[in-house]
């Protein structure tokens, strides 16, 4: 096949290109590949970085002063301990290369070495990733380089219309690895093009092959949907390509399952419009996730009301956090995100009438998801919310839900804040427990709010040791003008939290 090349001044890195100029001084060719390629020509930053050359593994090693090899596929992790960008620490440097059968549709049964890029081009999964770049002008100080492009398959074409479509037969191409249909539609979403029809059509066809791939490299690409602009349409995108029910067989209990009067989409929609909101404020992958899931519970839990003449989802939020674990684990995701997510899921029905939620609740609310979820909790709560069809979290509510929470972690003023404490002062003064240490406290605490200088060890020994010689009734005076005081400035505190907020 004639090589189609033009010329293209693009931004890469320096760290990108000493690592071809070195493979290419070397005596050997090198060329960018692949998604990296592709992302530069759609002025994107590359998420990461592979390089294409005709070296052999170990020459590839004597290259570089740092490198690893420890996978069958020839492929050398560069490593660049200078760089400060996570994108540019490692780069994959990989022979060319052939590839035999695909008698598992996960990996090539044999891997033989290519003897030039056209060899190394045609096994790859799409035209837009079939694009090889040569990096032609080195030691520039700026990171602006000359590149010849190498497109054997039109990539540039479909780049431009928007289409992602196989190389080659794309039956092949999904028989050589299946995975390959769930990054279609990852692709889709991240990017926002549409799938070529034959590609699609032969997805539809080879969807069951899904089940051969190993949970990782499915929860990989899955995540990669869920953290793409548009997750809504990529879920949308699998379950009409057949592809979902083979990566969460669980979400098809969700589809066109009916909700109360106050939801106008079924469970599934709403989730997914709850997802896509996360997406759209840019949450975190544990909040995306708990927008997805939230409800999973719904469609077990349904019971219809004749009193009501409506339905009912009493106890969805433990049945969903059941069900999202299991998910979780099905697709290997992490304990620490699975536990974070089982508790969002689990408590996300807390909020509801800011008149009706007391501080000790928000408080257990607190203790139940941990201090570190609990602003995720309320944003899934809005996520749930506009899930729903309504308009954004009603301001003075919202700001109310934050003060209460702000109440609530807040520390409040007590003789915990003294730096002494009663056994301390017993120490010192040899007193029994009882009353008069309490009243000691709080003499002390009373003067440390007036003056937090004094809050001081050294003072506060010494000062303790001269209040245990007052009798009972002026220490029981100091004490209780203390508790007064500081009630007081609990008072001052509060009124200045929900200032912040503007709530009563």
């Amino acid at each position: 096949m004639k090589a189609k090349t033009s010329d293209h001044e693009l931004s890469i890195p320096k760290e990108i290109s000493t690592v071809a100029e070195t493979l290419k001084k070397g005596g050997f060719e090198a060329y960018l590949v692949g998604g990296c390629v592709r992302d530069l020509l759609l002025n994107l930053k590359p998420k990461d970085w592979d390089v294409a050359t005709s070296a052999k593994p170990e020459e590839i090693i004597k290259l570089f002063t740092k490198t690893f090899y420890e996978n069958n596929f020839g492929t050398v992790g560069v490593v660049n301990e200078t760089a400060t960008d996570e994108t540019l620490k490692v780069v994959e440097v990989t022979p060319f290369r052939l590839e035999g059968e695909y008698s598992d549709f996960r990996r090539p049964d044999k891997i033989e070495w290519g003897k030039s890029l056209s060899d190394d081009l045609k096994r790859r999964d799409f035209t837009i990733n079939a694009l090889a770049l040569e990096i032609e002008k080195f030691g520039a100080e700026e990171d602006s380089y000359k590149g010849k492009l190498t497109d054997l398959y039109d990539g540039q074409k479909d780049l431009t219309g928007k289409i992602i479509r196989a190389v080659g037969d794309p039956h092949e191409r999904f028989g050589e690895d299946a995975l390959r249909m769930l990054r279609t539609v990852r692709i889709s979403a991240e990017l926002g093009f549409k799938i070529e029809n034959e590609t699609k059509k032969a997805i539809q066809s080879h969807a069951s092959l899904l089940e051969k791939i190993a949970k990782e490299r499915i929860q990989t690409e899955f995540s990669r949907i869920i953290m793409s602009k548009e997750p809504m349409k990529g879920l949308l995108l699998a379950q009409e390509l057949g592809l979902l029910k083979f990566v969460a067989p669980e979400f098809e209990v969700m589809f066109g399952v009916e909700q109360n009067k106050s939801h106008i989409y079924d469970v599934w929609e709403h989730s997914l419009r709850a997802l896509q909101h996360a997406a759209d404020k840019n949450y975190s992958l544990e909040i995306r996730l708990t927008a997805l899931l939230h409800d999973i519970g719904k469609p077990e839990s349904r019971r219809f009301s004749k009193e009501s003449n409506d339905y009912t989802f009493y106890g969805h939020e433990v049945i969903g956090a059941r069900i999202a674990v299991k998910f979780l684990n099905n697709l290997k995701f992490p304990k620490k995100l699975i536990d974070q997510v089982r508790a969002l899921v689990r408590w996300h029905m807390f909020f509801s009438d800011t008149e009706q939620i007391t501080l000790s609740a928000v408080r257990r609310m607190i203790r139940n998801v941990g201090q570190e979820n609990i602003w995720h909790l309320m944003d899934v709560r809005i996520c749930d919310r506009i899930g729903m069809g309504r308009p954004k979290e009603d301001p003075y509510r919202l700001r109310k839900y934050h003060a209460m929470i702000d109440e609530a972690l807040r520390a409040p003023i007590s003789v915990g804040m003294l730096k002494i404490s009663g056994a301390k002062v017993m120490e010192l003064t040899g007193e029994a427990p009882g009353p008069k240490i309490g009243f000691i406290l709080h003499a002390l605490l009373s003067e440390a709010l007036e003056n937090p200088d004094l809050n001081s060890s050294n003072h506060l020994e010494k000062r303790a040791k001269e209040l245990a010689l007052l009798n009972i009734k002026e220490l029981e005076k100091l004490g209780e003008a203390g508790k007064l005081k500081k009630e007081d400035e609990e008072e001052k505190e509060i009124k200045k939290l929900r200032g912040k907020h503007k709530v009563r």
